[in-house]
């Protein structure tokens, strides 16, 4: 057996069965896969991974593993833990997994060490925790380390405050800024899956209900669209003028927090920033309001200022329910202690979004382990982006054109005008 630490390793058998489930509808990293076992292009290369434990990222583990690298795995989150995945990722597939479901922050860090502890060459980060535990706490390792890769949004800006100070010590790929990620994982996985997962919590019916989309990034376009197509009345809040804007030119209403806190039923943030719902936001929203985050880090609810202004606290009142009742009685609905709701409450995103994603990941190792990449945050070569668009749309039996030579030379002229 590999060293690990999951939760219960009974559960494997159970485990085993979702993650080959997930692979039947991940069929680029299948082909990726198939490659890797011939090839062999992670030969030798030993990797640290921090991402959410689910049956998806099982697949990418598995194809790592194909491809020859020495892989490890720990949680990028204490709730998102899918506990049967771990336990069959130890067991059955001989990848040391570190990682407990609603593990505490002690041992999330542990587990963060524990993977660390075979001197990673390559590491695979979803939020930047463990470039940051390398940096601050294990600066020893760096000699050892050749690149990495970040699959967030709120980890893709870390990185770039770390590079901009001069902390950043080794290259990152931005996985997270491919075209093939941010266009259909961010819009319609945490579109798909963040509706699912604020509905498994709350059984509440979308249509007629009126939802307020903080962020206009690919997350949030993607859950306003979902909720939209689920019939809510759906108003949107931004910083940046040009989302604002697009917002408003994609049907959608756009107004301040502070008027939408008088408006709304349903609060979910997807920013990947700070206390976007605060202290005065609260004490004005609407009775039995629920509000949710489907950004990395919890840090988007203020949640000890929730703390503060409440007189009581209702743990628990459903699953994934925390309800706060405020001094004139009023009650705000927290779910999943406001961390991502789509993975604490639902189960992420589907495999197929999933399969392009963790394609680019599996590429973007190969490429970081056979070239010179300078210290940086890089965008993914466009040709990995290229070649999985490509296989995915083989995949749904879909046909493109081509250019012809003659549309190339025309594409590449400036002196044919009108």
């Amino acid at each position: 057996m590999v060293q690990h630490d999951v939760a219960n390793l009974d559960l494997a058998g159970e485990g085993k069965r979702r993650i080959l489930w997930a692979d039947a509808d991940m069929p680029v990293l299948a082909i990726i896969r198939k490659r890797f076992e011939e090839e062999l292009p992670l030969k030798g290369i030993k990797m640290a991974a921090c991402l959410h434990v689910t049956a998806e990222t099982a697949n990418l583990m598995r194809t790592l593993k194909a491809g020859g690298a020495d892989v490890r795995l720990c949680a990028s989150n204490p709730l998102s833990t899918q506990d049967d995945v771990a336990a069959a990722l130890s067991k059955h597939f001989d990848i040391p997994t570190f990682a407990i479901h609603g593990e505490d922050n002690e041992t999330y860090y542990k587990h963060i060490f524990q993977t660390l502890e075979h001197e990673p060459q390559l590491t695979m980060d979803d939020g930047c925790d463990l470039v940051t535990t390398i940096i601050q706490q294990r600066p020893e390792l760096l000699k050892t380390i050749k690149a990495g890769m970040e699959e967030t949004t709120t980890g893709v800006i870390r990185l770039q405050a770390m590079h901009k100070d001069g902390e950043l010590k080794y290259p990152v790929f931005a996985v997270n800024d491919a075209m093939t990620k941010h266009f259909f994982d961010n819009r319609y996985g945490t579109g798909q899956s963040t509706v699912d997962g604020i509905i498994r919590a709350t059984d509440v019916l979308l249509a007629g209900r009126k939802v307020v989309t903080a962020g206009y990034g690919w997350c949030g376009r993607g859950f306003a669209m979902r909720a939209r197509g689920m019939g809510a009345i759906v108003a949107v809040t931004e910083v940046d003028p040009i989302r604002a804007l697009e917002a408003a030119m994609d049907g959608f209403s756009v107004m301040s927090m502070a008027d939408a806190v008088k408006w709304g039923d349903l609060f979910c943030t997807l920013t990947g920033n700070t206390s976007v719902l605060r202290r005065e936001h609260f004490a004005n929203m609407n009775d039995n309001s629920i509000v949710a985050n489907s950004g990395h880090f919890n840090v988007e609810i203020d949640i000890p200022a929730l703390e503060d202004l409440a007189v009581e606290k209702h743990e628990g009142i459903r699953e994934n329910v925390d309800q706060y009742i405020l001094e004139d009685g009023r009650r705000i609905n927290l779910l999943a202690q406001g961390r991502l709701i789509n993975l604490a409450a639902a189960e992420g995103h589907p495999a197929s979004v999933m399969d392009m994603s963790f394609a680019v990941q599996s590429l973007a190792s190969e490429h970081a382990v056979k070239n010179e990449v300078e210290l940086g945050v890089h965008t993914v070569p466009a040709e990995i982006d290229d070649t999985v668009a490509r296989l995915k749309l083989a995949s749904l039996n879909l046909t493109f054109d081509e250019l012809t030579p003659e549309q190339v030379k025309y594409l590449a002229s400036w002196k044919e005008g009108t």
